[in-house]
């Protein structure tokens, strides 16, 4: 059975311009086959266990034939595998991808390019010099100098901008070329090398000095861009190169057990960390059992001083079934509402309402004291909507405490999904799995559910995983129900549980 070949643009160096797309597929790659121009950290994305094999062609080094190149990923296909060919860059700007789909072609092997960002367009951008400018620049060409003599010189010398690649070793021809064919020796001139990565330096100047300026250096791999817009880079302010932060989750597999339908933008924030995220949703949500008890207290909502919204899930099911009962939000105008996190409160302004109250700890069971501390709850009535079942039984205690009436009133139903995700199953199986995220007390008791229903050896795949709990609830549940938490989100949010996840993988500087 053949595998299939990806022609990935691996962008211009930092792993922080490689593609989401690109991201996922190293991601899954068995084999990677890279250039030499491809930064290291794009390769700590693949898996551990995935074969990486360097087939760059560097000046004055043995290297691997093209012919050669193009039959090692045919072999790699037929074998099953599949195969990422890591090209810096995009793979169509100056590569020679057209040979290794020929080859692909012909053997019957199964492939797809996906592009990458071009230094020829980002390069110039990290040292802050644009391409084009209504009145400096208005058209630019793009061309490699790797062989000067076959280039149309006089042509190329009446556009506005040129961005030349591969003319590190070219550059006093490059300069002669121009100004033979009238180009003005004050031009501008900006020399990028290694643009892109760590190692980053650039040179400026003007047709007549930057051969000089540049005597006795290395000067590949390099951008050269030429025109008057180099000399915006100084007015712009642009004069430190704008390079990305490194992913810090870059090679690291998260395991994501939100509700499904609720972990997109969770997953998004850990993956433009650099992680693989696996979801396994270890919660269903539903209607509840009856709505008749939520249907009374809406009837009802002018009696009642407060709203207690404890998550997004609440707050959705509450004004969805007010609006199904032809209400909306003027209902609730004499009644103040008091939500617990952040998320509980961007839903509710969703629905176009704004919390009255939000306890700053994010815990629901210190909003009793927070609020009390607040309001005179004496004769209160408070209406909590919740899931049908595990209330907050701490929070409706201690507000009846302080002298409230408290109407619970289920709105929705959470329960365990039938089985666990396939793909979350294999990771775990496979100790794939850098660290498993919890973002409530019931995420841990589903996921203890469906991994005792795969196997009962399932406590042996977690002996080498971060567990990461967004909060004192959760970790309670882990504790109880894993033996131990690894990691805990300082502020109880999931930007909160994304930091302490990225926190929790990074290098230990004490370890030998």
């Amino acid at each position: 059975m053949k595998g299939k070949v990806y022609l990935l643009g691996a962008g211009p160096g930092d792993v922080g311009y490689l593609t989401v797309q690109g991201q996922r597929l190293l991601a899954q790659a068995e084999v990677v086959i890279y250039d030499a121009l491809v930064d290291p950290s794009l390769l700590s994305l693949a898996p551990k266990d995935c074969l990486q094999l360097n087939v760059g062609k560097r000046g004055g080094c043995p290297s691997f034939t093209q012919a050669e190149i193009d039959q090692l990923l045919v072999e790699q296909a037929e074998a099953g595998k599949q195969v990422v060919r890591l090209k810096s860059g995009d793979p169509f700007i100056f590569g020679r991808t057209t040979s290794e789909i020929q080859a692909l072609k012909a053997a019957g092997c199964d492939f797809t390019v996906v592009p990458g960002l071009s230094s020829a367009l980002a390069v110039p951008l990290l040292v802050g010099i644009p391409l084009t400018d209504p009145t400096l620049s208005r058209c630019f060409a793009v061309l490699s100098a790797h062989d000067p003599t076959s280039l149309n010189w006089s042509t190329l010398a009446q556009i506005d901008t040129l961005v030349i690649l591969m003319g590190g070793q070219q550059l006093p021809e490059i300069v002669s070329q121009l100004q033979q064919q009238g180009r003005s020796p004050q031009t501008p001139i900006a020399l990028i090398r290694w643009g892109g990565h760590s190692q980053q330096t650039t040179w400026r100047g003007t047709l007549t000095d930057i051969t000089a300026q540049t005597a006795g250096e290395v000067l590949s791999p390099s951008i050269i861009v030429i025109g008057e817009v180099v000399g915006l880079q100084t007015s712009l302010g642009q004069e430190k190169s704008l390079k990305p932060t490194a992913l810090r989750l870059a090679g690291k597999t998260v395991l994501v057990t939100r509700a499904a339908g609720q972990s997109s933008v969770f997953s998004d924030r850990l993956t433009q960390a650099g992680a693989a995220v696996i979801e396994m949703p270890a919660l269903e949500i539903g209607p509840p059992t009856d709505w008749s008890p939520l249907d009374q207290a809406i009837a009802q909502l002018e009696t009642f001083d407060w709203l207690i919204l404890t998550s997004a899930n609440g707050v959705d099911a509450f004004l969805g079934r007010l609006l199904s009962l032809g209400q909306d939000s003027r209902a609730l105008a004499g009644v103040s509402i008091a939500v617990v996190g952040r998320k509980t409160a961007a839903s509710l302004r969703h629905w176009g309402l704004q919390p009255d109250f939000i306890p700053p700890n994010f815990i629901a069971d210190e909003l009793a004291t927070q609020l009390s501390g607040r309001e005179n709850l004496s004769d209160s009535k408070i209406l909590f909507p919740r899931v049908e079942s595990g209330g907050r039984d701490t929070l409706v205690a201690a507000l009846t405490a302080q002298g409230a009436e408290m109407v619970e009133v289920a709105a929705y139903q959470s329960g365990c999904p039938a089985a666990i995700a396939p793909k979350a199953l294999e990771a775990l199986k496979a100790r794939a799995v850098d660290v498993v995220t919890f973002a409530s007390s019931k995420t841990v008791r589903h996921f203890c559910q469906l991994l005792a229903q795969a196997s009962p050896d399932w406590q042996d795949w977690l002996a080498e995983v971060c567990l990461a709990s967004i909060g004192p609830q959760t970790s309670k549940a882990c504790q109880s129900l894993l033996g131990r938490v690894d990691t805990e989100a300082t502020e109880y949010t999931l930007e909160g549980l994304t930091e302490a996840v990225i926190q929790s993988q990074a290098p230990n500087p004490n370890a030998d």
